[in-house]
């Protein structure tokens, strides 16, 4: 699964640098996957601007940083998926106008942890009968998913309900953006890996992405 991943900027926003001995500050928040780029990005242009310009990168998830970029508190959204069409509104009605910028594409990637010596691939329907709403409370352990996997417990991970990446996973395999059973998030979900994010669980079905440029 591939998706374009987004920057949501005010309009030439990093090209303005006031004639100031204070520097200016550019905030930017949103989607962790895009996080990577974002920051390289941010480095080299402060580098570039030598002091006179000061770049700051956050990662609230892309819901979360339409929120703030619509309340006017950032310069730039980063984003795991366009812009929303309620969203738009919100930012309309604040007076925000913007331009979408496709940065990269970004690949999902379901893994499962090392130690889980029986699943050797998963499909769709796979997938959506462990993560659907109907899954909670009644599919558990692995042999409720295929019958010729043990009864061994299953234990999900992924993104939290204000990422791009958790809109766009639930709609491509629940078939309805953000319907999906309770999953454990952490802050750096799309970072972790399925043997030190949770080395007391020998069991786990982990979301993560990467990103490369487009």
């Amino acid at each position: 699964m591939k998706k374009a991943l987004l920057m949501v900027a005010l309009v030439a926003i990093l090209g303005i640098v006031p004639k100031t001995t204070k520097a200016q500050i550019v905030k930017i928040d949103g989607s962790s996957t895009v996080f990577p780029v974002t920051e390289a990005v941010a480095e080299e242009f402060q580098k570039l601007k030598r002091g006179k310009v000061k770049v700051t990168v956050g990662i609230a998830g892309t819901g979360g940083g339409f929120k703030k970029f619509c309340r006017g508190e950032i310069d730039i959204s980063d984003a795991s998926r366009p812009i929303l069409k309620s969203e738009i509104e919100i930012c309309k009605q604040s007076g925000i106008q913007f331009i979408e910028l496709p940065v990269a594409y970004d690949a999902l990637t379901v893994i499962v942890n090392p130690k889980n010596d029986w699943v050797k691939s998963l499909n769709v329907p796979d997938l959506k009968k462990m993560w659907e709403p109907a899954a909670q409370g009644k599919v558990s352990s692995w042999n409720q998913v295929r019958s010729e996997w043990p009864n061994n417990p299953l234990k999900l991970f992924g993104p939290g309900a204000d990422s791009g990446t958790f809109d766009y996973f639930t709609e491509a395999i629940v078939g309805k953006s953000k319907s999906s059973r309770p999953a454990k998030t952490t802050m750096f979900w799309s970072k972790a890996s399925p043997t030190t994010a949770t080395p007391s669980v020998t069991l786990v079905l982990l979301i993560t992405s990467r990103t490369k440029p487009s």
